[in-house]
């Protein structure tokens, strides 16, 4: 069977232009390629990027005797080195704790943050759903978010008021933007920044299993999406399940389809994660729920404390950054540094 040819791949024309033009004439020419080489040499978005290879993939898994091929799409750790340059980050709106993640929180990874009620942890990921709509021109991402809450906790009236102080704060922050801001004035007002974050009430696991099942077609549909955020995946799972086995099975699958989540669209996801008592050396303390199994689950863990009256983040786990520690704060604005002049509120 002749090499299938880049012409007669089902994509674009436009696309079909580009890959030639650049050189890509045959499947095979691109099998090994990742995203962010195609960014490149096509000068197209990672979301285009990924598109194209998603099909080119699905043609290479035919072999020449017509059978599937058991892998394909193999990549070098050269590439895999490169795509780091690639990973974007949403910023938390304080800095001691984007400086100890690296800038943020990390597209194409699970994060997941826990600590105690009355921590901030929901505050933070309505912060997370606002602050991924930042324009590029405003050192943001320009995207969209899913917000899956499964406790009741999303308050409209508190995505208002930390939408409008993002957006103060962009005019204060960039004031040579002033132009553009009065430009876009449309788009930069709190209630477009609330239309942008598709909101998903569960109340039941079988409900969060089916929602997160369904994300990847909802999200080809809202192409603008870089962020899900799940508060809590604990709730239902801890009142609603007594086989503790079927649990772990069940939280394993919801975990693999957020990952594959995160790499194929190149997007954060962010799961919120409730505390509970777990006896250990002769004495009860406090540990994120969901047991063992479950923390391995996530590329990176966050665990959210109290150090007396300061509410701190702590790195309990990553791959790629150190473990460190970092004061924030949470007031009317949403969250900010430990030093922050605005008024501190005890929230959710």
């Amino acid at each position: 069977m002749a090499e299938t040819e880049v012409r007669n791949l089902p994509l674009s024309p436009t696309q079909r232009a580009k890959l030639i033009s650049a050189g890509y004439t045959t499947l095979s020419s691109l099998s090994a390629l990742s995203p962010p080489h195609l960014v490149r040499d096509l000068n197209i978005s990672e979301y285009e990027a990924l598109e194209i290879l998603k099909v080119v993939a699905s043609q290479s898994s035919r072999t020449f005797d017509g059978t599937k091929a058991i892998v394909v799409g193999a990549q070098t750790a050269w590439d895999m080195l490169h795509e780091e340059d690639f990973i974007t980050r949403i910023t938390t709106s304080c800095t001691e704790l984007d400086n100890i993640l690296g800038g943020g929180i990390s597209c194409k990874e699970v994060t997941e943050i826990g600590g105690v009620p009355g921590i901030g942890k929901t505050q933070l990921g309505i912060q997370l759903a606002v602050n991924v709509q930042i324009p590029v021109d405003y050192g943001g991402l320009g995207g969209k978010a899913i917000y899956v809450d499964t406790e009741g906790s999303f308050l409209a009236e508190c995505v208002f008021q930390i939408a409008d102080a993002c957006i103060k704060d962009m005019v204060e922050n960039y004031p040579f933007q002033q132009k553009n801001f009065q430009a876009c004035q449309d788009k930069l007002q709190p209630n477009a920044f609330l239309g942008n974050i598709f909101y998903f009430r569960i109340c039941s696991y079988t409900e969060q299993v089916a929602l997160i099942n369904y994300l990847d077609k909802f999200i080809l549909e809202h192409k603008e999406i870089k962020i899900v955020i799940v508060d809590s995946v604990t709730f239902h799972f801890c009142q609603d399940f007594d086989d503790l086995a079927l649990r772990t099975r069940v939280l394993g699958g919801l975990a693999l389809k957020l990952m594959k989540l995160a790499q194929n669209f190149s997007l954060a996801v962010v799961i919120l994660n409730q505390v509970t008592t777990k006896f250990s050396e002769g004495s009860v303390q406090l540990a994120l729920a969901l047991g063992d199994s479950w923390s391995h689950s996530c590329t990176n863990r966050i665990i959210l404390y109290w150090n007396g009256n300061e509410r701190y983040a702590y790195i309990d786990k990553s791959p790629s950054i150190r473990s460190a520690s970092a004061p924030y704060s949470i007031c009317g604005k949403g969250v900010r540094g430990a030093a922050s002049n605005c008024k501190r509120v005890k929230m959710m």
